[in-house]
């Protein structure tokens, strides 16, 4: 890539240290340069209209003018896309989570020490390169965070090996609320992996329990997966799936990361093809890179029905286009139908069942 090419970034944090690691982070990736820097809002309002950054990062809590109400006013006037640096708090955690409801592209926390800086730079490289091929003015104005009944009915039982698998990456914060927030209680258990940072997961599931019929909580290690449960993966841990003679259960796990991911879908896919097979129902939603592509082969190659959201209605086409590439995928669907799609599939038993 060209220097003509390269993605123009600017650095938007009040911490001069933080600005500087992050700048010369991204600045070794070749693919990447950091335009400019700002220290607050106001500055960073006039460094957008002068360099036209592709991508723009933003700290949350900053002096004169919180990165929040920054981020409402950009996206109305000067929609662009945002990737969030936020302490990995409680508090931080909550407002980034607002700041993906408000229309930034993705999250990552600040690196709390030197050990963590290295593998900060390398995800935050990623996540700038998958941001920059959004075009956040085709995203769909996002409904307000309430609870509205479910029109969809599950189906009076389910084969007590069903199971429902997600995955999802950039964009897959709202994505994932989009889906749970329609299905009805009573389903089969649902495992779901985004890639999210440590923290994070917890004030995600928090968030989502608040908004779906069903119980959404942050997965512990051996948790017990069970109709009208849906567990998130936390942010640095792998979920893999193991069948317990009449239940199936969750355990975690560090272990290396996976396409620079962890937790990742192609664990967490990888281990249901073991014990779910045929019994699974899983899908792909909007996300960079690859993950969850191969397990999803696998799901398939073992008899589990598959789903991908379609291009249009991603954030991200990426690993819903790498499983279609592989032909695993058995619906392509838009993001509003895939959960009229999973209790479809899900009530249905599979050829060899039926």
């Amino acid at each position: 890539m060209t220097d003509q090419k390269r993605i123009r970034v600017l650095v938007v944090d009040d911490s001069p240290l933080v600005r500087r690691v992050l700048t010369d982070s991204l600045n070794h990736d070749p693919q990447i340069e950091v335009v400019g820097t700002a220290a607050n809002p106001y500055v960073a309002r006039d460094q957008i209209l002068a360099l036209e950054p592709d991508v723009m990062t933003l700290d949350i809590e900053m002096p004169r003018m919180d990165g929040l109400t920054f981020l409402k006013i950009l996206m109305q006037h000067h929609p662009l896309p945002i990737i969030v640096v936020s302490t990995a708090t409680q508090s931080g955690s909550a407002k980034a989570l607002e700041a993906l409801h408000l229309g930034a592209v993705d999250v990552i926390g600040k690196p709390g020490n030197s050990h963590s800086v290295g593998e900060t730079a390398e995800l935050l490289a990623e996540k700038v390169k998958a941001a920059a091929t959004v075009n956040v003015r085709k995203r769909v104005p996002l409904a307000s965070d309430s609870v509205a009944p479910s029109r969809l009915t599950s189906a009076p039982g389910y084969h007590p090996r069903q199971i429902i698998l997600i995955g999802a990456s950039t964009g897959g914060t709202e994505a994932i609320k989009n889906v749970l927030t329609k299905l009805p209680q009573r389903l089969p258990g649902i495992c779901i992996v985004q890639h999210i940072p440590a923290y994070f997961s917890k004030a995600f599931a928090e968030r989502l329990n608040a908004l779906c019929a069903m119980e959404v909580r942050e997965a512990t290690d051996g948790d017990r997966v069970k109709s009208g449960l849906a567990l998130i993966a936390p942010g640095n841990y792998h979920m893999l799936l193991q069948w317990h003679t009449d239940h199936y259960r969750v355990h975690l796990k560090q272990g290396p990361h996976v396409w620079h991911q962890r937790p990742a879908v192609d664990v967490l896919f990888a281990s249901a093809a073991n014990c779910a097979s045929e019994f699974a129902v899983a899908a792909l939603l909007t996300g960079m890179g690859v993950d969850g592509a191969d397990g999803m082969q696998k799901l398939k190659e073992n008899g589990a029905r598959t789903i991908a959201q379609d291009e249009e209605s991603c954030v991200v086409f990426g690993m819903p286009r790498a499983a279609i590439h592989l032909g695993v995928v058995d619906h392509v669907v838009p993001l509003q139908q895939i959960s009229e799609t999973l209790v479809k599939l899900a009530a249905t038993p599979h050829s060899k069942h039926a």
